[in-house]
C-alpha cells in the first residue's frame, strides 16, 4: 500500500496556492484554461506540500500567455519551441513553469530524442496521455477544484501503484529509473503490465547519459521514505541486471541463525528501510542522506564472493569472512557507474570497509587508540555516521534483535565522544613549524619525524601541543 491519500483532497477545495502564483493564474484565465498540473497536484493529493507548481494552458497562443505573465517578473523563453515559460517572480523570487499543451513523438534513440508540438488546443485527457504514469496525469483547476484525472491516478494513488500512463511510456527508457525513484519515494509497487513494458525496453538502458542516471539515484537517495521498493523495483522491471554489484545480492545465502529474513539482497532491503526509519537520517542534510544510504546499499557487496558453508563455533554455518574488505572496491565501481560525485567514493568505500568494526572490539571495551584511528581511517566520514550504518545493518534483521550489538554500537559511539572524534578525525598536533622552532632545518626526515609524532598522539602519549613539543624533545634527544 502507497502513501495513504488525505480523503478531503479529493474533494472540490482548491489547493492553497503562493498569493504571487495566484495573481499570475488569474491574469492567464483570461486568455486561457489554467491547470495545475504533474507532481505538485500529486504531493497535494497525498498531503504532502507542494514544492513545486507547474501551470499548463489551454487555449492560449504562447504569445498571449507570456504577454499575461512578463508584468509579475522576468521570463524565460528558452523553452519557446516546447512551449515553455518560466517565470521568476518579482514579489518573492519563486519560479514556476507555465507551458502550452503538447504532443511529443519519438524521433531518435534515448532520452532526448523527442520532438515537441505545442497544441493550445489539445483535450485534457491527450496532453496528460503524454505523462509517464497516471499518478503524475493528474490536473486540478486552481479556481474550483475540480479535478481533471483522465487516466485513474487517483485510484493508483490509493492502492499504492505505480502504472504507465500509455504506450508512449517505451519510449524514454528514463522513465524505468524514475519508476524507480518515485516507488522508493512514495511507496509504491510496480504495475504489473508496467514491469512487463520495462522489461521489453531493458536493452536502452545503455542510451541514457551517466548524468541523468544519476539524477534518478541521486532522489532515490535523498527523498526515499521505504528504499526498498526501489529496488523491487529494479527487480520486477529487469533492469536490476544493469547494476551487478547489486543483482548479485539476490541469491546469496545468509546464515538463518543470524539473518533470519533471507538472503543478502532482502537483508539490504530491510537494512535501507531502517535506515531511514531513523530520526538522524531525516534530520540530516541531503549530502549527508546520500552518503548514508549508498553506504548501507553497498555495506554488504562484497559477501557473493566471500560468503562460504563452512565451520564455525563447532557447527556448519553460511558465513562471510572479510566481505567488509572486499566490498569497498565494489562500493567504488558501483558509485562510478551510476555518476555519482566523486567525493562519495571515499567515505562510502570507509564506511563499508569499517561497518563491522563495532565487532572488533574486546568485550565492548574499545582503546582510546582503536577509536582515534578508527575516526582517521573513515575520515572525511565518521564515527557518527559509521554508527547509523551499524544500526541500520542491526536493525535490517527481522524479526531478530540484537541487544548485544546495539550496546557494542553505543560504546564505541561513547568512546567517540569523550575523545572528541565523533564528527571529524584526529588532526596532527605537532607540525612542521614545530620542528623549526627546534631548530631542525628542513629536510627527508621531515616527514618520518611527523609520522611518528601522530602515531604516538594517537597512541596517546600527549593531546595538546605543549604535550606534544615535550614529546618531540624527548624523541629528538638520542639524535642530538
Amino acid at each position: 500500500m502507497g502513501v495513504e491519500p488525505t480523503s478531503s483532497r479529493f474533494g472540490s477545495t482548491p489547493p492553497p496556492l503562493p498569493a504571487d502564483l495566484a495573481r499570475m493564474l488569474e491574469a492567464v484565465r483570461a486568455v486561457g484554461r489554467p491547470r495545475l498540473v504533474g507532481g505538485g497536484v500529486r504531493d497535494w493529493l497525498l498531503g504532502i506540500e507542494p514544492k513545486d507548481f507547474d501551470v499548463e494552458v489551454a487555449g492560449a497562443t504562447f504569445d498571449t500567455l507570456h504577454r499575461a505573465l512578463a508584468r509579475f517578473g522576468a521570463t524565460d523563453v528558452v523553452g519557446r519551441s516546447f512551449g515553455v515559460i518560466k517565470v521568476r517572480s518579482a514579489a518573492t523570487g519563486a519560479e514556476y513553469d507555465f507551458s502550452l499543451p503538447r504532443r511529443e513523438s519519438k524521433t531518435g534513440a534515448g532520452h532526448r530524442g523527442f520532438r515537441v508540438e505545442p497544441e493550445p488546443n489539445l483535450s485534457d485527457a491527450d496532453a496528460a496521455a503524454r505523462r509517464d504514469f497516471t499518478i503524475n496525469a493528474i490536473a486540478c483547476d486552481p479556481f474550483t477544484g475540480e479535478i481533471i484525472d483522465p487516466h485513474g491516478g487517483r485510484e493508483d494513488l490509493r492502492a499504492g501503484i505505480l502504472r504507465h500512463t500509455s504506450a508512449a511510456f517505451s519510449e524514454d527508457p528514463l522513465r524505468v529509473l524514475r519508476a524507480f525513484q518515485l516507488a522508493a519515494r512514495f511507496d509504491l509497487r510496480l504495475a504489473p503490465e508496467t514491469a512487463e513494458l520495462c522489461r521489453q525496453i531493458s536493452d536502452t538502458y545503455a542510451e541514457l547519459p551517466v548524468e541523468r542516471v544519476w539524477g534518478e539515484w541521486q532522489k532515490w537517495a535523498t527523498k526515499s521514505t521505504r528504499p526498498s521498493r526501489g529496488l523491487a523495483v529494479l527487480e520486477d522491471s529487469g533492469w536490476l541486471r544493469h547494476f551487478p554489484e547489486i543483482a548479485v545480492l539476490r541469491g546469496t545465502p545468509q546464515d538463518p541463525e543470524w539473518h533470519p529474513e533471507g538472503d543478502v539482497f532482502t537483508h539490504t532491503q530491510h537494512c535501507l528501510d531502517a535506515l531511514v526509519a531513523l530520526p538522524e537520517w531525516a534530520d540530516s542534510l541531503p549530502e549527508r542522506r546520500q552518503l548514508l544510504i549508498f553506504a548501507v546499499l553497498a555495506h554488504d557487496f562484497g559477501k557473493p564472493a566471500t560468503t562460504v558453508f563452512a565451520e564455525k563455533r563447532g557447527a556448519m554455518h553460511w558465513i562471510s569472512p572479510g566481505h567488509e574488505s572486499a566490498g569497498g572496491p565494489l562500493a567504488k565501481n558501483f558509485l562510478r557507474r551510476i555518476g555519482a560525485p566523486l567525493h562519495f567514493d571515499e567515505p562510502v568505500c570507509a564506511l563499508v570497509v569499517h561497518h563491522f568494526a563495532h565487532h572488533h572490539g574486546h568485550d565492548g571495551r574499545f582503546s582510546d587508540s582503536q577509536v582515534r584511528r578508527l575516526a582517521r581511517k573513515l575520515a572525511p566520514a565518521t564515527i557518527d555516521d559509521l554508527a547509523m550504518v551499524m544500526r541500520a545493518d542491526s536493525n535490517g534483521r527481522p524479526p531478530l534483535k540484537s541487544p548485544t550489538t546495539d550496546r557494542l554500537i553505543e560504546e564505541l559511539v561513547r568512546a567517540a565522544h569523550t575523545l572528541a572524534v565523533q564528527r571529524a578525525a584526529p588532526r596532527p598536533i605537532l607540525l612542521g613549524r614545530h620542528l623549526l622552532a627546534l631548530g631542525r632545518k628542513p629536510g627527508p626526515d621531515f616527514k618520518p619525524l611527523l609520522d611518528a609524532a601522530f602515531e604516538a598522539q594517537l597512541d596517546g602519549a600527549f593531546s595538546d601541543e605543549a604535550g606534544g613539543v615535550a614529546w618531540l624533545k624527548q624523541h629528538l634527544q638520542p639524535r642530538e
